[in-house]
Parts: structure tokens; C-alpha cells; sequence
């Protein structure tokens, strides 16, 4: 139990926490009336590559799906620890644009 969080399984899969399993409900909702389209989970991205002998540093976001023709990349939160929020700031500065966001919940 990190950060007092719960890991929950819904749909046989397993969340970290219950807000992270709640959204995710909601999220397949969305998909199932047309609001968004190309729902994924745990979609990796790379913000150092891998060189010199170590290995690559990633940020994993909790959910990406398309919303209005732009690529939504999600993170549910509820204690943010120092790494987050250093990942969070590459991340945004490496991938953020015209079309793709970052949403924090």
C-alpha cells in the first residue's frame, strides 16, 4: 500500500488506487457514448533514452485516449512525490503541444 492507496481490480485489471479504477469506469463510459476514442492503459513514454550504460528514464501515464482530435494523456493523483513532478515537467516539455495534452485528476 503506497501513499495509502489500494490497489483495486476492476474488469480484471489492477489499479493502483480505487480513484484511479473509478476513472477509468468513467473513461469507458465516455468511449462507449462517442467522447473518446482510442482508450489505452499504462502507455510508456521515453524522456532520457537509454545510453552510457544506464538505462532509459520513462514516464508512464495512467491513461491516453483522443478527445475532440487531440491525444489526451491522463495521470490520476493523488499524492504527487518529487519524481512526478519532475517527469511530469519533462514530459509536458518534451511531448506537449497543439496536439497532445496533459491532464492531471
Amino acid at each position: 500500500m503506497k501513499y495509502g492507496n489500494r490497489k483495486t481490480v476492476y474488469e480484471g485489471i489492477t489499479f493502483d488506487s480505487q480513484k484511479e479504477a473509478r476513472r477509468y469506469r468513467e473513461l469507458r463510459l465516455l468511449q462507449k457514448v462517442g467522447q473518446i476514442a482510442e482508450l489505452k492503459l499504462q502507455v510508456p513514454y521515453i524522456l532520457i533514452p537509454a545510453g552510457n550504460g544506464e538505462r532509459a528514464v520513462k514516464y508512464i501515464a495512467d491513461f491516453t485516449y483522443i478527445e475532440n482530435g487531440k491525444q489526451i494523456v491522463e495521470d490520476v493523483k493523488g499524492y504527487k512525490t518529487r519524481d512526478y513532478i519532475l517527469k511530469r515537467k519533462m514530459f509536458k516539455y518534451l511531448y506537449c503541444g497543439e496536439y497532445v495534452v496533459f491532464r492531471e485528476v
